[in-house]
């Protein structure tokens, strides 16, 4: 969730609050018979759990509430729940100092962003991942701390069923978190939903449900509903036993989103070595940050009228822009005539700039905006000098719809933070690592290594396509041709990868028809599933 300086109250404090279906089925779940429960909630607002709790008729031993905010934590003393209490604390600093142990902590934690912490909630966060043998990171949110705090605080047998950003699939920065919830727990339940639970903030959620007991098992299981409303349809038992056995080596979970034998596939894979990841053939790194996109990538009519055709160099700054599978000086020339950002401004310190009125009087313009005044161009020396002016061999699109493109830079042109900048290693053919990359199998990992945003975008950093599995052979270079005209032919996707799996997956790396079917049906799964939430 975006947070800015004028963001409201609500969202400052991550108040959201749960919809009265999510609150009823988590209680289901997690009830389902037990009349002798500790219960916890760690965050709970106007008391939407504690009035579902009322309405149920559930039979419980106590119930503590914890919340910030005095209003809410009013409002939930006012739903006069019996055998209840109101504790109007930081969670964070109730979880550090409290002996209680609970059968069940429910709740929908606050979405905030590290950086909206003051300083001794920041501590607070930092000493309870240091009790779970966690390490705190500055990227850190506060549903993150929420999770590995409540877990802390459970008896030896119990559950938690929480209202989480799907984030926890996924991102980088609840890694840990997934590895120890993944250790922690013994059942794992994640219900997610192809409509957006909080349309107002187009963040997706989904339901975690973990329970701790004294097996040795680890298992979990993953269910997609259309949305919230289909939980009263669901059968709580169908969240009793969960089939999928965890991968303690996997890094993010949209792997459960894939049948078992989806997963066993991928994992002997994983496993064999059989196919390398592309970082053995290239680094990836992020494209030039700017400090304004606006202001220093501009058509051709601005490098006209302020004669900056010294200091401009060939851009290109957009997906859309790149046609194919190469981009070409005929493609930068034809985006160049569509009046599209083609040009990089790459100025010289202002005491070079030698009598270059119409320079002088550009960068002028962009004081008089504030553009100095940003940060990335205020940490500057001059702030008008953008570092890292590098053109890379290939490039790689950071968000993509349909699918993410490897694309060989034949143009030399530069690109922005849009794009990251790929370099291949010595001895790697650029033609056959570009052509190499179109297979079912590397489209699946994209999917997989990747994480998906609202409207179906698909985002990679440059460490995750590192990851992605790459089954180079320097005789695919003679498929390049063939990729590059189909998709400057607008032709599908799916043609494509026909031909190109036979070679790449089949005839190269020795993949059977029924491998070469699975790596395909996860690919069409998973960014399906990602594609339909854009609809």
């Amino acid at each position: 969730m975006q947070l800015i300086k004028e963001a409201s109250h609500d969202k400052l404090r991550g108040g959201f609050y749960t919809p009265k279906a999510i609150a009823d089925f988590i209680l289901k779940w997690a009830f389902n018979g037990n009349k002798t429960l500790d219960i916890l909630e760690p965050s709970c607002g106007d008391g939407i759990f504690l009035k579902a709790i009322r309405k149920g008729n559930y039979e419980y031993n106590s119930v503590t509430g914890v919340e910030l905010d005095k209003i809410e934590a009013l409002k939930s003393e006012n739903v006069n729940l019996p055998n209840t209490r109101i504790i109007n604390d930081d969670f964070h600093n109730y979880c550090i100092n409290t002996n209680e142990k609970f059968d069940l902590i429910i709740g929908n934690p606050p979405y905030i962003r590290y950086q909206y912490f003051n300083k001794e909630q920041q501590g607070f966060a930092a000493e309870i991942f240091e009790r779970a043998d966690l390490k705190y990171s500055k990227l850190t949110n506060a549903w993150v701390s929420f999770v590995v705090g409540s877990s802390l605080l459970l008896k030896d047998e119990g559950k938690i069923g929480f209202v989480l950003p799907a984030e926890i699939l996924q991102v980088s920065y609840a890694k840990p978190l997934r590895n120890f919830l993944a250790h922690f727990y013994h059942k794992i339940n994640i219900v997610s939903f192809e409509k957006l639970v909080f349309p107002d903030i187009q963040q997706e959620v989904v339901l975690l449900l973990c329970e701790k007991n004294k097996t040795k098992t680890h298992l979990i299981e993953h269910l997609e509903l259309k949305d919230a409303s289909y939980l009263k349809k669901l059968d709580i038992s169908k969240l009793k036993s969960p089939k999928k056995k965890i991968d303690f080596k996997s890094n993010k979970w949209t792997f459960y989103f894939l049948e078992q034998e989806e997963i066993d596939f991928l994992e002997r894979l994983q496993e064999s070595k059989l196919i390398p990841k592309l970082e053995k053939y290239a680094k990836v790194e992020v494209g030039i940050t700017t400090g304004s996109n606006p202001f220093f990538t501009v058509p051709s009519s601005t490098v006209q009228e302020y004669e900056l055709q010294k200091y401009s160099k060939p851009l290109v700054g957009r997906s859309v822009q790149v046609p194919s599978v190469i981009f070409t000086t005929k493609d930068w020339e034809i985006n160049k005539i569509k009046e599209a950002r083609t040009h990089l401004l790459a100025f010289p310190k202002k005491s070079e700039l030698n009598g270059s009125d119409g320079a002088r009087k550009y960068i002028a313009e962009g004081e008089n905006q504030k553009i100095h005044k940003g940060y990335k161009c205020g940490i500057r020396d001059e702030w008008q000098i953008i570092p890292s002016l590098r053109v890379s061999e290939a490039l790689f699109i950071r968000r993509n719809n349909q699918y993410p493109k490897l694309i060989i830079n034949e143009a030399g042109a530069y690109t922005t933070d849009t794009m990251h900048r790929v370099t291949v290693k010595p001895n790697v053919d650029i033609q056959s690592l570009t052509a190499s990359y179109y297979n079912s199998l590397s489209l699946a990992y994209t999917e997989i290594c990747g994480r998906s945003h609202g409207g179906g975008v698909l985002e990679l950093m440059p460490n995750e396509v590192e990851e992605i599995l790459l089954p180079y052979h320097s005789t695919n270079a003679l498929l390049l041709p063939f990729i590059d005209e189909m998709i400057r032919a607008k032709k599908d996707i799916s043609e494509i990868l026909e031909i190109t799996n036979k070679q790449i997956l089949k005839k190269n790396f020795g993949l059977s028809d029924n491998d070469i079917q699975l790596a395909n049906g996860i690919w069409k799964k998973l960014s399906q599933r990602r594609l339909n939430r854009g609809k």
